[in-house]
């Protein structure tokens, strides 16, 4: 027997269904009984009974429940194994007696701090139930409890130097990572809480901000990073802590974990001291530093000797070799257009500002100091370019008493200036182009401090005990780990896609449960992540990366 299906008729309700059977009839030209089985399913009282298992589901009680964000967890779980973290973390934190996983705990909290960072409190309440972390471990919500996760943070510091050993191998292992040129710098967090007492022992201290809240406390972070920005070391300074005051040690550091072989080390201007370079230059430790605009004047006049080299197109250097240094006077054409732009506009501001003052009918001397002072803060260094004669007390404020005009001298200073920037290095037999490019390379510590204060929010702490404000530090630091282990893997497949921009990508790949009720009172559960859109699946080959097999069901009695 050989079947074919020719045409399908769909559904037929009850009137159709009849004018199908007098149609037979009226064809077979007799009464048979009417038994069409295949053609009216409806009439079957019992399904065939196959070869497996089955249940019956009731299709009209579906449910779908609990919508979460599985992508960027997924994600951010890959990477914590392509650090191969578990091998370093498994012996440090064994479970609880209770059954406490703390490295479950520690995976969940770094990936929380690379895609959605806040406060430990808001991991506890939302975050890990509007996720599917505990899917990805296989841990339920009793891993979020909020004191669990601060005990979590007590057991972490004692294992970060460790931790710096381990990661210097992970970079060279997975990107061939090299350690003989290392950036460093300094930047400051601070704190949404109380000072501590003047005599307790704490790193929380008032200090130069460069977060411009100098109501707060803070803490000062020093970071240390490869040229490609893989981080290597970081410590954690009171925040009235100077920058010159951590360098030397850092220097100790970095040759007794990584050997003393001749290494370069990159620094912003403030940060070395005469001393501290002198000890450099015995040492056998090279060096490249910004130099203070002050330092120019003692050396402006024989570099005027010097003649201009052409390093770029727009970029041309002068070069003044000393005793045991060098200077690099750089001028980048860009960066005269982009300083020229900025000064000419604040000046412009700071003398309308100036004019609609000494215009004023009505106007005392206290209020003009108050007037002034705010366009002094708008128009920052600027501000010098002007000379601004003020009333006596008890004059009153006119055109006689209230002058203001160009400082020229000054104003052909910093004409002269702008867009030059020097530098100053001891390193031997290096073109001057190639110290300029080198100088450069900071812009990416600016960046990891762009990116611990942005997309990971190091900031502000809500901590009080010293060893959980360094704990949330030590937790941010593993988070950046991720980020830019990240950002190197789509640097040679995905070019142009910050690690962000991935992150929020994936964040689109949602778990929902679907809750199917069968006829004898069970429940089939299925966890399911949603099927990713086209530019997602584009993403995931263009990286390389394979979404997981869909979870297996599983059946829970009724209730």
């Amino acid at each position: 027997m050989v079947q074919r299906q020719v045409l399908y008729l769909g559904e037929l309700n009850d009137n159709q269904r009849a004018g199908w059977v007098r149609t037979i009839e009226a064809v077979a030209g007799e009464k048979p009984t009417a038994r069409q089985v295949a053609l009216f399913p409806d009439d079957r009282e019992a399904l065939p009974i196959p070869d497996c298992e089955t249940v019956q589901v009731r299709l009209d009680k579906i449910e779908l429940r609990c919508p979460r964000q599985w992508g960027a967890s997924w994600l951010g779980l890959y990477l914590w194994d392509m650090l191969e973290l578990d091998i370093f973390w498994r012996s440090r934190l064994p479970s609880s007696r209770k059954g406490t996983s703390w490295l479950n705990m520690l995976k969940a909290l770094v990936c929380y701090w690379l895609i959605d960072p806040g406060s430990e409190f808001r991991f506890h309440r939302e975050w890990y139930v509007r996720s599917a972390m505990g899917d990805l471990l296989g841990e339920d919500d009793s891993l979020a409890q909020k004191d669990k996760l601060y005990r979590c943070l007590d057991l972490l510091l004692e294992h970060r130097d460790e931790l710096f050993g381990f990661l210097k191998g992970q970079w060279g292992k997975l990107f061939g990572a090299k350690y003989d040129v290392l950036l460093y710098d300094l930047t400051s967090t601070y704190f949404e809480s109380e000072p501590p007492a003047a005599d307790a022992v704490s790193k929380k201290r008032f200090g130069y901000s460069r977060d411009k809240r100098s109501d707060c406390v803070q803490v000062v972070v020093a970071l240390v990073l490869t040229p490609e920005g893989f981080p290597v070391a970081y410590e954690v300074y009171p925040g009235n802590t100077r920058d010159t005051a951590t360098l030397e040690e850092f220097l100790d550091r970095i040759e007794k974990r990584y050997g003393k072989f001749r290494r370069t080390w990159l620094m912003d201007r403030g940060i070395p001291t005469e001393e501290v370079l002198e000890k450099m230059r015995e040492r056998g430790i090279d060096y490249l530093v910004g130099t203070p605009k002050g330092h120019l004047t003692r050396v402006e006049k024989p570099l005027l000797e010097q003649t201009w080299m052409q390093a770029r197109e727009s970029v041309r250097v002068k070069i003044l070799q000393q005793e045991s240094e060098f200077y690099v006077y750089v001028e980048s054409q860009d960066r005269v257009a982009k300083e020229r732009s900025m000064r000419r506009r604040r000046l412009r501001r700071l003398w309308a500002g100036l004019r609609e003052l000494r215009n004023r009918k009505v106007l005392t001397r206290d209020d003009l100091l108050m007037h002034i002072g705010a366009l002094k803060k708008e128009a920052g260094r600027d501000f010098r370019l002007v000379n601004i004669s003020i009333p006596k007390p008890q004059e009153p404020v006119n055109e006689n008493t209230f002058r203001f005009s160009l400082d020229r001298e000054r104003l052909r200073q910093a004409y002269r200036r702008e867009g030059r920037y020097l530098l100053r290095s001891n390193m031997q037999a290096t073109a001057p182009e190639t110290v300029w490019e080198n100088y450069l390379l900071l812009t990416r510590i600016e960046q990891a401090f762009k990116d611990l204060k942005g997309s990971l929010s190091i900031r502000p702490i809500w901590h009080q005990l010293e060893r959980r404000i360094e704990a949330h530090i030590f937790v941010s630091f593993l988070a950046f780990c991720l980020h830019t282990t990240l950002r190197n893997l789509a640097r040679g497949r995905a070019a142009g896609l910050t690690s962000e921009a991935i992150l929020e990508k994936l964040s689109s790949i949602q778990m929902i449960d679907v809750h199917l009720p069968t006829t004898d009172g069970r429940h089939i559960v299925m966890s399911r992540y949603t099927q990713p859109e086209k530019d997602v699946v584009l993403l995931l080959a263009q990286l390389g990366l394979m979404l997981p097999e869909q979870p297996p069901p599983k059946i829970y009695a009724s209730g």
